[in-house]
């Protein structure tokens, strides 16, 4: 999956989540993922080890960033990063299904 749809795909589900399951129903307009995790254990029942993912999550971003822009990526950091928040994401997708 090439960068950018892998960063929109987590960005979407952080943004869901926040709509969905926080008091407030809303989301800062972020599309910086370390920031939206941030919220989402700040404003919903979602807990876990934002330090394991908060370096993978910036390396997604910025891979976005450039990748939109044209730029080379760091192909392996974002692998890795991709390895490690793919754990997230199953974590996420544990908390959706336990939330309805």
């Amino acid at each position: 999956m090439e960068c950018f749809h892998y960063q929109q795909m987590i960005e979407l589900l952080f943004k869901y989540l926040l709509e969905t399951r926080s008091q407030f129903g809303a989301y800062s307009r972020s599309h910086k993922l370390q920031k939206l995790l941030e919220e989402l254990i700040a404003n919903t029942p979602f807990k876990t080890d934002k330090a394991k993912y908060f370096m993978a999550l910036q390396v997604i971003t910025v891979c976005a960033e450039e990748y939109q822009y044209k730029f080379l990526l760091d192909c392996e950091s974002y692998r890795q990063s991709v390895v490690i928040c793919n754990h997230l994401l199953e974590e996420l997708l544990e908390f959706e299904g336990m939330a309805t």
